[in-house]
């Protein structure tokens, strides 16, 4: 993972994710944590998931693995990913719903194509992002919860749509439940549409989905593919050359360092290596109806 330099004030810095190949014809972009920057706000883990194309017969199978400490945040922009967990949550999600799954003190999920969905075969696009929990809430009682996309409040103006995936931002409040100051939204512009970035929230960056924006008043701009880290405070003007697609992500910091391996984040290093000790040993609840699981890495 690489970054670049940005000549605009505003910018901390721009990470360049990887491609990442995990085979049957899916990759990754995984912005979060990299080398130069663990975290923004509580978010410690972002990814973008495909585009992936299936032909008929095949899908995604990701099989039963753990978490602790954190909460996984689903959003789809094409396609439809089957949810299951150890607390029984069976659910499909689709484009412009959220998946927000609390695993606090341990809870094991699988996300698959449905069979109905494989036989068709299709597209696969979406971000699935971790938000570690603030240190009083990291041992909570796992749980799951599901929005339909007309629950997730949005607003629309000369060409911009900003949909509040969870926290709060531009006078929105997401009903998405969360445990620290956050905000999570995904903001389509049209060819020359502009979208103010307001100092709302202490650290804040976007990732950019498609297309490419400018600042105005300032020379340069972000593509495709790249998450972007602003300074604290800063505010500016960024405008879509030919439409774009952008993740804004942020909040509060979390005081306490974290601990991250694998899919367990934890403020406790301790915690983490009891962790590992349980999913080997098959101390974590399993998930009805499945019988595969993930290994622990070596």
């Amino acid at each position: 993972m690489s970054i670049r330099s940005s000549d605009i004030d505003a910018v901390d810095m721009v990470i360049l994710p990887p491609v990442r190949d995990l085979g049957d014809g899916f990759s990754v972009r995984r912005a979060l944590p990299s080398a130069h920057r663990r975290m923004v706000g509580p978010f410690i883990f972002f990814d973008q998931m495909g585009e992936a194309v299936f032909n008929s017969g095949e899908g995604l199978d990701v099989r039963p693995h753990p978490h602790i400490g954190l909460a996984t945040v689903t959003y789809l922009l094409e396609g439809e990913i089957l949810h299951r967990d150890s607390v029984g949550s069976v659910q499909s999600i689709r484009p412009g719903e959220v998946n927000w799954m609390t695993a606090g003190s341990g809870i094991v999920h699988s996300e698959r194509t449905s069979d109905e969905n494989r036989a068709k075969g299709g597209k696969l696009f979406g971000l699935q992002t971790w938000v570690a929990l603030p240190t009083r809430h990291e041992e909570t009682d796992p749980g799951f919860s599901h929005h339909k996309a007309d629950e997730i409040p949005a607003i629309e103006d000369a060409g911009t749509r900003l949909t509040l995936i969870a926290g709060r931002s531009d006078g929105l409040v997401s009903p998405v439940k969360t445990y620290s100051d956050m905000v999570y939204a995904d903001i389509a512009l049209l060819d020359g549409a502009r979208y103010q970035l307001k100092a709302e929230h202490v650290e804040r960056a976007i990732y950019v989905v498609a297309g490419t924006v400018e600042v105005i008043g300032q020379s340069g701009g972000f593509a495709t593919g790249e998450l972007v880290v602003f300074k604290p405070g800063a505010e500016i003007v960024l405008r879509a050359k030919g439409g774009a697609r952008l993740m804004l992500l942020g909040g509060e910091p979390l005081p306490e360092k974290r601990n991250i391996y694998w899919n367990f984040v934890s403020s406790s290093a301790d915690r983490i290596e009891q962790a590992k000790a349980d999913w080997q040993a098959q101390r974590f609840a399993r998930v009805p109806d499945e019988s595969e699981f993930i290994p622990l890495p070596a």
